[in-house]
């Protein structure tokens, strides 16, 4: 397990998975219903390279797990997070390649079929930031590999866990893209948190190039 530390954003995150629960988390989500949309979609061979980004308590990772994929990097900035997955998974993580990094610094190993984030894009909010990963994640994936990638919409909320974000449409979201990925499809719909509070997602597939 690698680790690089971004100060401030690790010691943020680490708090939030040292200090509360699953069910606390208002991105809380039992099943990654559109993710998992996009997956069934795209008719990923078993053996595909995939990376949850910002992966947290695992639940996408859990899902592609019981679909029977096989060769998944589960990636976060918080080791807390990380520990909490592999208990909460148990026998089912040690097939699992598990990395603790801030995105930004993250140096993929490989090249990737399928990258997947919800909501962590969103989270970075400066222009050298959004490209910083932006890049990254257009050489880390196959010419033909997929990005799945999930935001805050234009009518979701302005902050999540007390810190700005920077929301999207989908054309904007498409635009930041262009460069390197093929959009293919987006679906905007309600997340209700724990606490019953609705927060609009957009989320959308794209083809790298």
């Amino acid at each position: 397990m690698g680790t690089e530390k971004n100060i401030g954003g690790w010691d943020h995150w680490q708090k939030i998975y040292n200090t509360k629960n699953e069910q606390e988390l208002s991105w809380f989500q039992e099943y990654p219903t559109a993710s998992m949309k996009f997956i069934h979609s795209l008719n990923l061979d078993l053996n595909s390279k995939i990376i949850d980004v910002g992966s947290g308590d695992g639940r996408f990772i859990e899902a592609m797990i019981e679909k029977g994929y096989q060769d998944i990097t589960a990636l976060d900035i918080s080791e807390a997070a990380i520990k909490r997955a592999i208990k909460r998974l148990g026998g089912q993580s040690k097939t699992i390649k598990w990395v603790a990094s801030d995105i930004l610094h993250f140096e993929p190993p490989g090249k990737y079929d399928l990258w997947h984030d919800r909501a962590t894009f969103h989270f970075l909010i400066n222009e050298e930031e959004i490209n910083r990963y932006i890049s990254i994640a257009e050489h880390a994936i196959k010419p033909n590999g997929y990005l799945i990638i999930s935001t805050f919409s234009e009518q979701g909320p302005k902050k999540c866990s007390g810190l700005d974000i920077t929301q999207y449409s989908e054309s904007s979201l498409a635009n930041k893209l262009a460069h390197g990925f093929e959009e293919l499809d987006c679906i905007i719909e309600d997340h209700f948190t724990p606490a019953g509070i609705a927060q609009n997602f957009l989320s959308c597939c794209f083809k790298k190039n």
